[in-house]
């Protein structure tokens, strides 16, 4: 019995001496579903990437001798109404789709987290302005501007970096309010206090001290940026105020479902990128579920 004891009480030593990243990282990789999520991610990334190395067919080529056939030995997933091959669209599309959506959710947590940090921190006037013209950005009709500014730079910047730039400059607004207040309670405790004591400057005190705390927020609403940013790339595409349509991407491709005839009889054009879609983001999802409940402390499952 003193053995067993002995052997308990270590074991609470060893997960009480563990860092918080650690526990995180232990109960992440516990979680099944979020490990299948993340596998998956992965390996679509990953062929998209090697999508050139992948399939040799050309993405912009048209022939119109190989209009929408059916799948086949030739072209694994048939072709679309250009006659180019579905398959390797798809892996090029993937290129462009999470490019995208990574860029964006990068730009959107870097800026979102620069203007709550500073708004959260200095409170004031500084809080006041920060917020007002966070205010301006939420309420910025998102559609109208995307179009406008698709119209006016069309042929003279590149349309992704387009949609990057539009996407990211109307999206930041949640991540800052989100920072901004996970800021205003974490610089009441007393390692603020004393870090600002003894003689930190504010951009130390919150780089150094500060985010470190608030990242594990930050983190899990990068994640469901990303979802969210797929989603809305793809919705514009599909409407025809996306990406060009030369440029390959998910919904580019889905956008050949409008056609009713392709939608009821021509399933292998629209059903792939569709899959490719509902199934990044459901990972995504998950993934974000399970680093939100590996960064709870609170949370046991």
């Amino acid at each position: 019995m003193e053995v067993v004891r002995n052997k308990q009480v270590q074991t609470n030593v060893k997960t009480k001496s563990a860092s918080p990243w650690s526990i995180a990282k232990r109960k992440f990789l516990k979680n099944k579903l979020a490990m299948i999520s993340l596998i998956f991610l992965l390996i679509v990334s990953f062929a998209s990437i090697l999508a050139p190395y992948i399939t040799t067919h050309d993405i912009t080529r048209v022939d119109f001798l190989k209009i929408t056939l059916e799948p086949s030995s030739e072209n694994w997933l048939g072709t679309d109404s250009n006659g180019r091959d579905v398959f390797t669209r798809l892996l090029h599309g993937g290129r462009t789709s999470l490019l995208i959506g990574i860029s964006c959710m990068l730009l959107i947590t870097i800026i979102g987290t620069i203007v709550g940090a500073i708004a959260g921190y200095f409170g004031g006037i500084i809080d006041n302005m920060l917020m007002r013209f966070t205010d301006f950005v939420l309420l910025f009709p998102f559609i109208p501007f995307v179009i406008v500014i698709n119209t006016i730079l069309i042929g003279k910047v590149s349309g992704v970096w387009t949609l990057i730039s539009v996407i990211s400059f109307l999206s930041w607004g949640g991540v800052a309010r989100i920072v901004r207040s996970k800021i205003l309670s974490e610089k009441e405790n007393e390692y603020v206090l004393a870090a600002v004591s003894s003689g930190c400057s504010p951009s130390k005190v919150i780089i150094k001290h500060i985010l470190p705390n608030v990242s594990s927020t930050i983190i899990v609403q990068a994640t469901l940026i990303l979802a969210i940013m797929i989603v809305i790339e793809s919705g514009l595409s599909f409407i025809g105020f996306g990406v060009t349509a030369d440029i390959p991407t998910w919904g580019n491709m889905l956008s050949e479902a409008r056609q009713s005839d392709v939608l009821r009889d021509k399933i292998w054009m629209w059903m792939p990128p569709a899959g490719m879609i509902t199934f990044t983001i459901l990972a995504i999802n998950f993934i974000g579920e399970g680093l939100k409940d590996a960064l709870n402390p609170k949370s046991y499952r």
